[in-house]
């Protein structure tokens, strides 16, 4: 089954996590399908917290691509997040 899943990056104390799709055979941070997207749970200033691909997930989940729990949460964030600034 193809999984839509978050992968860690970045040093001890912190983290940074990659958006990716993978099958869910796979371990984490092994080889994925494509990169979607990323997420900087302690972003700072200006930095980008969260940046997604909604086109291409739109496109996986269509195939049948299944999103875990917390990355369901952060589609979900940012489909609220660009829908306010959209009408904004």
């Amino acid at each position: 089954m193809v999984t839509i899943r978050l992968t860690r990056r970045g040093a001890k104390k912190e983290p940074f996590y990659h958006v990716v799709v993978t099958d869910s055979r796979k371990r984490q941070g092994g080889t994925t399908l494509e990169l979607v997207g990323i997420y900087n749970p302690i972003a700072r200033g200006k930095e980008i917290k969260l940046r997604l691909e909604i086109a291409k997930i739109e496109a996986w989940l269509k195939k049948g691509a299944k999103a875990s729990d917390r990355a369901a949460a952060l589609i979900e964030q940012y489909r609220k997040d660009a829908g306010v600034a959209a009408a904004a």
